[in-house]
C-alpha cells in the first residue's frame, strides 16, 4: 500500500495506535494521531520524538474525515459518531493488524478465542523460539505487530488477536489460524446476539487456501455448528479431549497424541500447564508445531518447561503445606470455570470485586466439588453470598488482599489451595488486576 502524499488517521494512541503511527510515517504517510481520552505520558513523548502530529481529549472531524485511511483502535465501538461518519464518506477503517500485514510477507500463526488465547500464544511462540525460528509475538500481546514491522526481520509472528481486531481485518491472512473456544463475551459490542460474535471470531480464516491450517476446538459445538456452515479452503487439524482424531490432536487420562505428518505421543503429567482447559492450549500448539516441522524432541521439551503468564494460574508459593494461587486475572465467571476446574485439592476460593452481570449458577456445581471455603474480596459481596449461602458452610468477608490471604491461610490445611481468581474486574479496590495479583502474592510472602 503506497502511503506517499496520502492522508492516514489513527484513532487511539494506545501500544497499536502508537505502532501503526510510525509505520504509517515509515512507509510515507501524512500521519495525524487522534484519542478521545488522555494519551499516557510515554505514548506522547514517543509521538512528540518522531515529530508525529497529535491530539487528545478530542477529535479534530475536518482532519480525519478527510482522510484516505483511518486505523481505528479495537477498543473503540463502530458505533462512535467519529466512526458511523467516517462509515458515511467511505473512508477504508481498518485494524492496526490489517495496516501492518501491508508491508510483510513474514508467516502469521494467529490464535482467537474467548479464552486461553494469551495462554496459548505465548505457548507457541515459546515452541517456535525454542525450535530456532526467527519468530516476533504480537496481536494483544507484548509490542505492536505495526512497530515490529518496520524493521520486518522476523519471518514468522504469532499474534494473540481479539474479536475487536478481526472486525477491521479484510484482507489480512493467516497461515495457521487457531480457534480455541467460542462462549458469550463482550456480546454488549455485538448487538447481543451470539452469533454476531462467532461470525466475528470466524473471520480469522479469511483469505486462506488450501497450503494454510486451521486448528480448532471439535468439543466446542458453536465452533463446530458454525464451521458446518463455513466455506473454507484451509486443511483442518481437530484437538479434542473426547475422541481420537485422524489428522489433529487428541488427550485421554494418560497422554496427548498428535497426529500431524505422523504420530507424536507424551504423558499428559508432563505437560507444564495443568487443567483440562490447558490441555487444550497444548494440543493447539503442538498441533502448530508438527505442522511447521517442528522436532518432536522440542515439542514435548517446550510443552513441558513452559512458564505462564503472571497472574493466570500462577504458583506464587506453599505455605506449612498451603498452595497459594494467584489467577487474579480472571475477569469474568467463564475464567474462573477453568481456573476451578484445573484444581485437585480442596480450595479455599477468594472471589469478587466489580461485577460485570456475573451469572454465578454456572458455577455452582464446580463450587460444590471443589471449594470447602469463600472469602469474598469485594465492597459489595451481597451476590456471591446470595449465590452460595446454604452451599459452602463457611463464607467471610475480607477488605484488603492482606485480609484474605489471613483468612486463606486460617481456613485451608496441609495439603490443601487458596486460590485467588475473582471472577471480577477489581477497581472497587485495587488499580488493575495486576494491582490484585500483586498485593495477594505480596501478603502470601508476607505470611
Amino acid at each position: 500500500m503506497n502511503g506517499t502524499n496520502k492522508h492516514i488517521s489513527i484513532l487511539g494512541a494506545g501500544e497499536s495506535g502508537v505502532g501503526a503511527a510510525l509505520l504509517a510515517q515509515a512507509k510515507g504517510w501524512n500521519v495525524f494521531v487522534s484519542d478521545f481520552g488522555k494519551i499516557k505520558d510515554k505514548f506522547q513523548q514517543e509521538l512528540t520524538n518522531n515529530n508525529i502530529q497529535f491530539e487528545q481529549e478530542q477529535h479534530s472531524e475536518d482532519i480525519i474525515l478527510t482522510s484516505d485511511v483511518i486505523v481505528k483502535s479495537p477498543g473503540i465501538p463502530h458505533k462512535a459518531p467519529i466512526i458511523q461518519k467516517a462509515v458515511a464518506k467511505g473512508i477504508k477503517i481498518i485494524s492496526e493488524i490489517e495496516f501492518a500485514g501491508y508491508y510483510t510477507q513474514a508467516k502469521m500463526i494467529c490464535i482467537t478465542g474467548s479464552n486461553g488465547k494469551t495462554t496459548t500464544t505465548l505457548l507457541t511462540h515459546h515452541l517456535l523460539r525454542k525450535a530456532g525460528l526467527n519468530v516476533g509475538l504480537a496481536g494483544n500481546i507484548g509490542q505492536s505487530l505495526a512497530k515490529q514491522v518496520i524493521a520486518d526481520e522476523f519471518e514468522y509472528y504469532v499474534l494473540e488477536l481479539s474479536s475487536f481486531q478481526l472486525d477491521d481485518m479484510y484482507d489480512f491472512k493467516a497461515d495457521i489460524a487457531i480457534l480455541l473456544n467460542i462462549t458469550p463475551d463482550h456480546l454488549d459490542r455485538y448487538d447481543y446476539k451470539m452469533e454476531n460474535y462467532t461470525a466475528s471470531k470466524f473471520r480469522i480464516l479469511q483469505n486462506m487456501t488450501a497450503n494454510d491450517w486451521f486448528i480448532y476446538n471439535a468439543d466446542d459445538p458453536i465452533i463446530t455448528e458454525h464451521l458446518a456452515l463455513t466455506n473454507t479452503k484451509a486443511q483442518l487439524a481437530p484437538f479434542s479431549l473426547k475422541e481420537e482424531q485422524t489428522q489433529g490432536a487428541h488427550a485421554n487420562e494418560q497422554q496427548i497424541t498428535i497426529t500431524i505428518k505422523n504420530q507424536f505421543t507424551m504423558s499428559i503429567h508432563d505437560l507444564a500447564l495443568k487443567g483440562k482447559h490447558n490441555t487444550q492450549n497444548s494440543l493447539a500448539s503442538g498441533i502448530a508445531g508438527r505442522i511447521l516441522d517442528i522436532r518432536k524432541e522440542t515439542i514435548r521439551e517446550s510443552l513441558s518447561d513452559f512458564k505462564n503468564v503472571e497472574h493466570r494460574l500462577e504458583f506464587v508459593a506453599k505455605v506449612h503445606g498451603i498452595e497459594f494461587i494467584n489467577d487474579s486475572k480472571a475477569t469474568n465467571v467463564n475464567s474462573t470455570w477453568y481456573a476451578l476446574e484445573s484444581m485437585e485439592k480442596p480450595t479455599v476460593w477468594i472471589v469478587g470485586g466489580v461485577d460485570k452481570g456475573n451469572n454465578y449458577e454456572e458455577l455452582a456445581e464446580l463450587v460444590q466439588d471443589k471449594v470447602k471455603a469463600i472469602i469474598c474480596l469485594g465492597v459489595d459481596n451481597s451476590k456471591i453470598i446470595e449465590a452460595f449461602q446454604g452451599k459452602i458452610e463457611t463464607i467471610v468477608e475480607a477488605k484488603s488482599a492482606m485480609e484474605a490471604v489471613g483468612f486463606g491461610y486460617q481456613l485451608a490445611k496441609k495439603d490443601e489451595i487458596v486460590l485467588l481468581s475473582p471472577a471480577c474486574a477489581s477497581f472497587d479496590l485495587f488499580e488493575s488486576y495486576e494491582d490484585r495479583g500483586n498485593q495477594f502474592k505480596d501478603a502470601v510472602r508476607a505470611l
